[in-house]
């Protein structure tokens, strides 16, 4: 970790009125990325189905304990090194938000037990990214129980069990404890995002929760900054009262004309026109609790998915710019989702003749086909299959309204990521099945910045925003 700086040149940041600044009065407006599928593994980011606890232990089942952890050791390695924080700086990026799954850190066979080695891979490119000038935002991306109900917090459910039992909320104080703990002198940890999109759905839990994390911290460590996410995945604001000291609140703003099922931009989709006056007006009502209470503007999540089909990136990538443009007006930090995937939404990307892509290429052609990923594959077999059921739900129980989205999208979940994800797990782990340690080695170094694409396009993109 980073050596600690005396008070009068550490860069160390704190909330100042609306503005970050450093203890010596400098303003900074973060600009930076998100490194999904590293630490917490997403299913669109590496072409894996489901959640990421199920596919690990099936993989583990495959490849047995030591070619498993060879395997995941590397991967997390490549995934992020020198070579990547030189990219980012070099385009100006001074901010990585680092989300990472609890299971790294606790079992659950064994609550409260921390696991010391799984810190080696965050304390690696935490101290990687200070040595660039990089800030961290240390983001606990899945909680035990599941703070919402989607397969990014490792939900292998429809069911957000974290707000109903108050073990989990224990763990999750006890680990933050630790993590504060460990971090309160490095300066370049620009501070803790402790719940990742949060899904409370009675409103009731979050801000009593938020103000016992808050304290449990802040015993540990006063000085760093709280990077709280608001409600129903960090757009609803409305249940918090005055701002708690030193705290910015995140905001996401992913707009409608960036989904994979997009209608175009500007133009229709999910029957909402898009243009830049709706995204800005989108944007203004998720910050206007900051606005309200005169603290800072952050986007801890933005950015549009990019299909490959020339017109609509295109759309996409002015949609992109837009809204940077938005975020440099209002004087906004933001950091853009995500750094590096298998090709939908990464500044880098592997490559299509990569071992990893050819190994899995078939795979994910099927997967994409049956519209197995909510977020990738909005239409593909399962959406025809799943309209009839869809209008006996509307038709039959029309009070019916699964917060805080459509009844769709709830049906994505248990028919893309429940029941085809389960199947297609096994399909997955069954494609390692033979494999010897170089080719896992080479699968997993097909995520090494050397091999993989750049789009130079959206770096350049935020290089000016």
């Amino acid at each position: 970790m980073a050596t600690t700086l005396s008070s009068a040149q550490s860069p160390l940041l704190r909330v100042s009125g609306t503005r970050l600044e450093t203890h010596d009065g400098t303003t900074v407006r973060l600009k930076g990325a998100g490194l999904g599928g590293w630490m917490n593994m997403e299913n669109f980011i590496t072409g894996f189905p489901g959640n990421e606890a199920a596919m690990r232990s099936a993989v583990r089942e495959v490849l047995g304990e030591r070619r498993y952890e060879l395997f995941f050791d590397r991967l997390l390695t490549v995934f992020f090194d020198e070579a990547d924080a030189a990219l980012l700086a070099s385009k100006g990026v001074n901010c990585l938000r680092l989300p990472v799954n609890y299971r790294h850190f606790e079992e659950d066979a064994r609550p409260f037990e921390i696991r010391e080695e799984g810190f080696a891979q965050l304390d690696r490119v935490v101290e990687l990214c200070a040595r660039h000038g990089i800030y961290t935002v240390l983001d606990l991306h899945s909680l035990p129980g599941a703070q919402n109900r989607q397969w990014h917090s490792d939900n292998p459910t429809h069911v957000a069990l974290f707000w109903t039992h108050p073990h989990f909320q224990d763990r999750v104080v006890h680990l933050w404890e630790v993590i504060a703990d460990r971090y309160k002198d490095n300066p370049w940890v620009a501070g803790y995002n402790p719940v990742n999109e949060p899904a409370d759905e009675s409103g009731q839990v979050l801000p009593a929760f938020y103000h016992r994390l808050a304290g449990a911290i802040r015993s540990v460590d006063p000085h760093h900054i709280l990077f709280l996410d608001g409600n129903h995945y960090s757009t609803d604001f409305d249940i918090f009262g005055d701002p708690i000291d030193n705290t910015v609140y995140t905001c996401h703003d992913y707009a409608r004309a960036g989904f994979a099922r997009s209608g175009g931009y500007p133009g229709h989709t999910d029957g909402v026109w898009t243009s830049k006056e709706q995204v800005e007006d989108a944007f203004l009502r998720r910050t206007a609790y900051m606005r309200k209470t005169g603290t800072p503007i952050w986007i801890g999540e933005f950015g549009p998915v990019y299909t490959g089909d020339p017109t609509r990136d295109e759309q996409c990538a002015q949609l992109l710019a837009d809204q940077l443009e938005i975020y440099r007006r209002h004087e906004a930090s933001w950091s853009i989702w995500t750094y590096k995937d298998v090709g939908l939404q990464g500044l880098v990307h592997t490559a299509p003749d990569s071992p990893y892509d050819r190994h899995f290429g078939a795979f994910m052609a099927k997967k994409h086909r049956l519209g197995a990923e909510a977020w990738s594959s909005p239409e593909g077999e399962i959406r025809e299959l799943a309209k009839p059921l869809e209008h006996l739900v509307i038709d039959e129980f029309p009070g019916f309204s699964p917060q805080p989205f459509s009844t769709r999208q709830w049906m994505d979940v248990l028919l893309r990521h429940i029941l085809l994800g389960q199947p297609l797990v096994e399909e997955y782990a069954a494609l390692f099945r033979g494999l010897g340690d170089d080719d896992v080695l080479a699968l997993a170094d097909s995520f090494a910045l050397e091999q993989c694409v750049r789009r130079d396009w959206l770096l350049d993109a935020l290089a000016s925003g």
